[in-house]
C-alpha cells in the first residue's frame, strides 16, 4: 500500500466485510437503512476512506458499487456501498432475500487514486498487476477496475488498461490517446464463501488469513 496508509487489522478486515453484509441483510428483511454511526466499530471506521463492495455469486458477480474517493467516513461508505452494490448496480437485478445465504461479500479499502503523470507509451510499464487498481477518464466519461480484477481475469498491463477504457464506455485505446489514467491500491477482505471465514486477499504475494 501507498505510504502513510494505515492499513486494517484482519479483525478490522472481518468487521468492515460484516458491516457491509448486516447493512444488506437488515434493509432485505426490514426495510430500513442500517445506521452504521449506533454501532460499535475500531476508530479507523471514523477515518475518511474510499471503499468498494463486491458481490458474487456462484464465482459470478452479482453486484459491485463504491466510493472511488474519499469522501464518507469509512462505516458510512462500507453501508452505502453494500447497499448500492446488491440494490442498484445497473448491470443486474436487485439482490433478493432469498439470495443472501448464496452471496458472497468482499469489501475493498482504497487508496487516494493518483495521476499517471507518464506519456501513453509508458503507462503499462508503470501498471503494477495485482497491486494497482485502474481508473480512465475522458470528458464526462470514468471507468475504474478494481486491483483484484486484472489477476483474476489474467489480464496483462495493456489488456488492463483497455478493460477500464471499455468500462468507461470509451475506445480500448483511449489510454494511448491522451485519456487520463488514475491508479490507486486496494486493502481486499472477502468471505472465502457466503457468510464465512473472511480472508485477507494478497495478489502480490498469496491469499491470507492475515495476523
Amino acid at each position: 500500500m501507498s505510504e502513510g496508509v494505515k492499513l486494517l487489522s484482519h479483525t478490522e478486515g472481518q468487521a468492515a466485510v460484516q458491516l457491509a453484509r448486516d447493512a444488506i441483510e437488515t434493509y432485505l428483511r426490514t426495510g430500513e437503512m442500517l445506521d452504521g454511526s449506533e454501532i460499535q466499530l475500531p476508530p479507523i471506521f471514523n477515518e475518511v476512506r474510499g471503499v468498494f463492495v463486491t458481490l458474487t455469486k456462484d464465482g459470478d458477480l452479482r453486484g459491485c458499487i463504491g466510493h472511488p474517493y474519499a469522501d464518507s467516513h469509512l462505516r458510512n461508505a462500507i453501508a452505502d456501498s453494500a447497499l448500492s452494490a446488491a440494490l442498484r448496480d445497473p448491470r443486474f437485478p436487485p439482490v433478493d432475500i432469498k439470495e443472501i445465504n448464496d452471496i458472497t461479500v468482499e469489501v475493498t479499502i482504497l487508496t487516494r487514486p493518483e495521476l499517471m503523470d507518464v506519456p501513453p507509451k509508458k503507462l503499462p510499464t508503470s501498471i503494477k498487476i495485482g497491486r494497482h487498481g485502474l481508473i480512465v477518464k475522458s470528458g464526462y466519461r470514468q471507468g475504474l477496475l478494481l486491483p483484484q480484477v486484472a489477476p483474476e481475469n489474467d489480464f496483462d498491463e495493456i489488456e488492463f488498461l483497455n478493460h477500464t477504457c471499455m468500462k468507461a464506455g470509451l475506445p480500448c485505446d483511449a489510454w494511448a490517446q491522451g485519456a487520463e489514467v488514475y491508479a490507486f491500491e486496494g486493502q481486499i477482505f472477502s468471505e472465502k464463501e457466503p457468510n464465512g471465514e473472511v480472508v485477507e486477499k494478497d495478489f502480490n504475494d498469496r491469499e491470507c488469513s492475515g495476523e
